[in-house]
């Protein structure tokens, strides 16, 4: 295994953890992409994933999310690896159908959404023209040990806000709902896409469930101890009012089945921000 990453945006807790583990990491744009001959299997993550920012710099997110990933792309029919593209839920913009089937309209509501959208639709040419095998999982909200504030933004708000004995802010009214499945999970629901040979088909990955983000915000006041109710702020541009992923393409085919609980989840990332702060270092990113 070796990872790629410009470690412009990495986390402190993934690479100590590939340090740990003798993880060969190769510093690289993902534009830069041209040689992964020698590896069976490319797993493609490397994006920018802040929905707000893409709203105010929209360019940037094509020229490194599109561009990036037909870099990637390209590499991988060159070398005849299998390329796994990790997509988002947000591909699907505001659904007309709840919960979300893998056919659903593609209508991507921010350039962050639109730029996955277009990464999918490289890979498909590719996968035409140079041969390219392929796999795309559409996750939805993935959060865990690690996990950066733009890409799961929210829970990691939270629980800043509640270990600094502050209320959680939430941005509109709190009935938005999203769909949030463990980072162990979606590492599992790799192995099995890789296992299942499942070429060229499309899956939503998720948990199954969902969760209002104002009872997101009690839970996690709850297993923090901290009594009082969440502070409201407005709405932010972008944001889709309701995320669930229907995942039983994803049961039939590749046999996933999320395994930890969004409480037990969130309760596991608490005790690791407690762990970090005990220890007098800085919050996990």
């Amino acid at each position: 295994m070796v990872v790629y990453d410009s470690m412009e945006r990495a986390s402190r807790l993934g690479v100590k953890r590939l340090g740990e583990l003798g993880v060969p990491v190769v510093r690289v744009d993902v534009t830069g992409v041209r040689d992964l001959r020698g590896f069976d299997v490319v797993v493609h993550c490397a994006a920018y994933v802040d929905v707000a920012e893409s709203m105010e710099n929209p360019g940037i997110y094509f020229s490194n999310n599109v561009a990036g990933t037909a870099s990637v792309a390209k590499a991988s029919a060159d070398s005849g690896s299998l390329m796994i593209y990790m997509s988002s839920a947000s591909v699907y913009g505001d659904p007309v159908a709840i919960p979300i089937p893998e056919d659903h309209p593609i209508k991507p509501i921010s350039p962050y959404g639109l730029s996955k959208a277009m990464g999918e639709q490289v890979v498909e040419l590719f996968s035409k023209i140079y041969g390219l095998k392929y796999i795309i999982l559409r996750l939805f909200n993935v959060y865990g040990p690690g996990q950066s504030q733009s890409y799961a933004g929210v829970i990691t708000r939270f629980i800043e806000s509640v270990l600094r004995k502050e209320p959680p802010r939430i941005y509109g009214d709190g009935t938005q709902t999203r769909d949030f499945i463990h980072v162990s999970d979606v590492a599992r629901a790799v192995e099995l896409a890789i296992e299942r040979k499942a070429y060229n088909e499309i899956f939503n990955i998720g948990s199954g469930k969902r969760i209002s983000i104002l009872e997101l915000a009690r839970l996690i006041m709850k297993l923090a101890n901290l009594e009082g109710e969440p502070v409201f702020d407005k709405p932010r541009p972008g944001d889709i009012k309701h995320s669930l992923a229907d995942i039983s393409k994803a049961r039939k085919i590749l046999g996933f089945e999320p395994s930890i609980s969004l409480e037990k989840g969130l309760e596991d990332l608490l005790r690791i921000w407690h762990e970090y702060q005990s220890t007098n270092q800085p919050s996990p990113p």
